[in-house]
């Protein structure tokens, strides 16, 4: 398992498939700020909560110059459905393998109801327009995170 990054940190490189099998690459953001934030699954309550949320706030996060990934380990049909009910228009990235999730320490051990498995950590990664971290936070709350990373990155002043 990874350790979790830190600012300055090298973001890991990756390359995975959008909800229309295209593929999307972390290098194809450099010279932005760019906020990869991962989820557990597509279509569930507080997912879609934190989807809703970045959607709702993605023309002021880009006119602040920031561009916003989703990553979660559902295959993409499961993305262009959850997309397409949602409304969402961000690129929403396939991790089937959940190995960019592990590279970002974003797939680790999850305590839930007494039973230990290993499972996506709801986590925000922000990468500067070099490809290095400038913000990370794990075990991130689904509602209210978008109005919290908007604070931490002095986005609502």
């Amino acid at each position: 398992m990874a350790e979790r990054l830190t600012p300055g940190d090298q973001a890991p490189d990756f390359i995975l498939q959008d909800k229309d099998g295209k593929e999307v690459r972390l290098q194809d953001f450099r010279g932005r700020n760019t906020i990869v934030y991962f989820y557990p699954a597509a279509s569930t309550p507080g997912c879609t909560k934190q989807a809703c949320d970045f959607r709702d706030s993605l023309a002021s996060l880009q006119g602040a110059g920031y561009e916003v990934l989703g990553i979660s380990p559902d295959p993409a049909k499961a993305l262009a459905k959850f997309a397409d009910t949602e409304g969402l228009t961000f690129p929403l990235l396939s991790d089937e393998d959940h190995s960019v999730a592990e590279a970002y320490a974003a797939w680790g051990e999850k305590k839930n109801y007494g039973k230990t498995y290993m499972g996506l950590i709801r986590s925000t990664i922000v990468v500067d327009p070099e490809g290095k971290v400038a913000l990370a936070q794990y075990n991130v709350r689904a509602t209210g995170h978008v109005a919290k990373l908007r604070k931490d990155l002095k986005l609502d002043q």
